[in-house]
């Protein structure tokens, strides 16, 4: 993937959310990590999931809870134009959680997305996985 200078790059999972700033050009990709944002916690993440002792699913709420606090957190660097350009790098089933709350304004800035666990990795790990992508 060609990933613009100054381009954004959120990497995330059910628990942890990292960001990086390119400060390299296209395929010569090197993430300069930033502040992460707070994000809130929830108690619940989608719709219509209950929890109870027959089927507890009590991780999944919170994970589909923080993937909805990461989404409104990067809405709002998007509205607030805090980047031109993002990237996301997530686990699957986060992707998925996170693609179900963008913003049109972010959505609008997404150059791509890869579907891989990489959150606390090293950033030329990350790195390296978008260049591949």
């Amino acid at each position: 993937m060609n990933l613009p200078n100054g381009a954004l790059v959120a990497v995330a999972d059910g628990e942890k959310l990292s960001l990086f700033r390119n400060t390299g050009h296209n395929l010569d990709i090197q993430l300069k990590p930033m502040a992460t944002p707070e994000i809130p916690e929830r108690l619940s993440g989608a719709p219509g999931r209950r929890s109870s002792d027959a089927n507890p699913d009590n991780d999944t709420q919170a994970e589909d809870g923080f993937a909805m606090g990461v989404a409104e957190a990067l809405n709002h660097m998007a509205l607030t134009n805090k980047f031109e350009a993002l990237a996301v790098v997530a686990a699957p089933k986060t992707l998925g959680q996170l693609r179900k709350h963008w913003h049109k304004a972010l959505e609008e800035r997404l150059v791509g997305e890869i579907p891989k666990a990489l959150a606390g990795r090293p950033a030329e790990e990350i790195a390296e996985a978008i260049s591949r992508a």
